[in-house]
This record gives C-alpha cells, sequence and structure tokens, in this order.
C-alpha cells in the first residue's frame, strides 16, 4: 500500500456547561460562564486533548467558550486565537429566554430554529446559513494556515452543528432544513484532512473523557 500523506486534524470542541445551559436558556452571544460542572468539564477535556499533541488552539471569543479553552492552553503553553466567526447563531430576540418562553413570546422565531429552517433569520438575529457562512470562511484560513498540524476549535452546538453538516456534505445551495447533530458539553468532534476534498470523520460527540463527570447523558442541554 501507499503511504497515506500526513493529515491535518481538527478536533470541534463545544464548550462546558454554562450557566445559561444548566437553567434551560438560549445562549446566542450572550456572556454566560461556566458552571462549576462546566469547568470541571473542561478540565477533563483539556487532560484528553493535550496527549494528542494539539498545535493550534482557536476559539470562540464568548465568554463560555475561552474559559473552555484555557485549561488546554495552559497546559500546552499556547496562546488561544479568538474569534467572532466561532460564536454561537445570533439567536436575536430569544436570547437569554428559556424554551418555552421562546416559544410563547416568538413563536415563528422559535419553531423556525428548533425545525432547523436555514434561511430563517431570528427577529434581531441571524439565519444558519449567515452563521455557516462565517465559520467556513473563518475555518477555510486555519486549515490553510495550519497544514499537517493539529488545531482544536471551541465553539457552541449550533456553531459545530452547522460545520459537520458541510464538512460532511450534507448542505447545499439547495438545502432547506436539516437534520440536528447533538454535541454535549466538551463533546469532541474529530476530522482529518488529506485534501481539501478529502475529509476523514473519526468521531461525533466523543465524551468518553467526560464519563465520570457527567455520566452517560449524551443529550446535554442546547
Amino acid at each position: 500500500d501507499r503511504l497515506m500523506p500526513p493529515a491535518t486534524h481538527l478536533y470541534l470542541i463545544r464548550h462546558g456547561q454554562s450557566a445559561g445551559n444548566a437553567e434551560g436558556r438560549f445562549g446566542g452571544h450572550g456572556p454566560t460562564p461556566l458552571s462549576d460542572l462546566g469547568r470541571e468539564q473542561a478540565e477533563k477535556t483539556a487532560k484528553v486533548l493535550a496527549k494528542e499533541g494539539i498545535t493550534a488552539i482557536y476559539s470562540s471569543d464568548l465568554i463560555r467558550a475561552v474559559q473552555t479553552a484555557e485549561p488546554l492552553a495552559n497546559l500546552l503553553n499556547l496562546p488561544i486565537h479568538k474569534s467572532e466567526a466561532f460564536r454561537e447563531r445570533n439567536v436575536g430576540v430569544l436570547q437569554g429566554l428559556t424554551f418555552d418562553e421562546s416559544k410563547q413570546r416568538f413563536p415563528d422565531d422559535y419553531y423556525a430554529l428548533i425545525n432547523r429552517n436555514i434561511h430563517h433569520v431570528i427577529t434581531d438575529g441571524e439565519s444558519y446559513r449567515h452563521l455557516l457562512r462565517r465559520i467556513t470562511n473563518e475555518l477555510r484560513n486555519i486549515l490553510r494556515n495550519h497544514n499537517r498540524q493539529r488545531i482544536a476549535i471551541f465553539s457552541h452546538t449550533g456553531a459545530i452543528c452547522y460545520v459537520t453538516l458541510h464538512l460532511l456534505g450534507a448542505i447545499h445551495r439547495h438545502t432547506k432544513t436539516t437534520p440536528w447533530l447533538i454535541t454535549s458539553n466538551c463533546g469532541i468532534d474529530r476530522f482529518e484532512f488529506r485534501g481539501p476534498r478529502n475529509v476523514r470523520v473519526l468521531a461525533l460527540n466523543d465524551t468518553r473523557h467526560l464519563v465520570k463527570v457527567t455520566g452517560n447523558d449524551a443529550f446535554a442541554a442546547r
């Protein structure tokens, strides 16, 4: 067999449990920090990723993502490159509301979101198409700048869902709705790139490192 070319490895990590997650609220672009459980999840995740030879760390600039990235950055003595591009979807008027409050006060926005209508622009917010555009533009640059390296990106459940669907080839110009890929708090999606169109999916929502902290529940709060 011919030797495979060296690969670029990408790790997409959802932030640890936030105070908003614990209360069942839409986080959006809100400044909700990690809960005590979230900080413990972040520490466990850092210990696992530190063994995998991570060479670059990127993060959403929202505090819950940065706080999740910090333990790994400290272990590896690497800087955290913060970017608005990896923020969660801007959920506009739904930000900070519980799911029940959203359903009652803004039913059109709520149901378009949970039905994953990718064109719907939430009032005072953005659409899933907008979310995907800003993430993929940034990711393309990162993969180019860190070819054959191991890159960790700390982000959010909706952002990770849509970039993963994109990498799976599950979204095209005519797509109107999509499935939802659950990523638990501090779950890890792992990918290999051996060329621009040669993507290997190694794992989705890997939470093996969290069993002692969170248990086996993969269905964390949105």
